[in-house]
């Protein structure tokens, strides 16, 4: 009883799908609002995850950061993802966080992404990659499907190819050059050209 005192939270933003998309990328659920630093995937600047792209794409951690140095560049970040079709979306549509924090420890999956629903609207997309333990149990119980291990990928009955990729949040003790090695292989599978020579 007490469990269920959490509020429930609906995903605040729609899914980014980009026309061409050819890969869906997927965490698990942004952290509070509070911890924001754009209305956009991945926002909290502790995240790892725009200087993962920043690096694989223009050879700079801090390639997508705005002039003032400290928050992301939004309108390049969206430029970037609907040149290279990477669209971004996560696998939870609704939760209550057990902790009231961003942990996925303690992020209990009320609802999840509707997959198929997602999919059905990028008919180029046969590539999903998740950022982190959860995310990828939660595309494996969609798909009936194997975890991968990290860094590796399996195939679903009908030909979706799942990724798994190394969790870009600060809590994973990984060097940024480290996780955008395996991103890069997760890119170059859908022939995404990267920068590997920062690697």
């Amino acid at each position: 009883m007490e469990e269920n005192k959490q509020l429930l939270e609906t995903h605040p933003w729609p899914p980014f799908i980009p026309p061409h998309a050819k890969v869906l990328i997927m965490g698990t659920f942004p952290p509070g609002a509070h911890r924001w630093s754009m209305n956009f995937y991945y926002p909290n600047r502790t995240n790892d995850f725009w200087k993962v792209m920043g690096l694989l794409f223009t050879g700079d951690v801090r390639g997508l950061y705005a002039p003032d140095g400290k928050n992301f560049d939004l309108v390049r970040i969206r430029e970037l993802m609907t040149r290279e079709g990477i669209a971004l979306n996560d696998t939870a549509y609704q939760v209550r966080r057990l902790k009231g924090n961003a942990s996925d420890k303690y992020l209990e999956i009320v609802t999840p992404v509707d997959l198929d629903g997602l999919l059905a609207q990028m008919p180029e997309c046969h590539t999903v990659a998740t950022t982190g333990e959860k995310a990828a149990g939660v595309i494996a119980q969609l798909t009936n499907t194997p975890l991968p291990r990290m860094g590796e990928m399996v195939e679903s009955a009908d030909g979706l190819h799942i990724w798994r990729m190394p969790s870009t949040s600060r809590a994973y003790p990984l060097p940024v050059e480290r996780k955008a090695a395996y991103y890069a292989s997760l890119l170059d599978s859908v022939g995404i050209k990267v920068r590997t020579d920062v690697l």
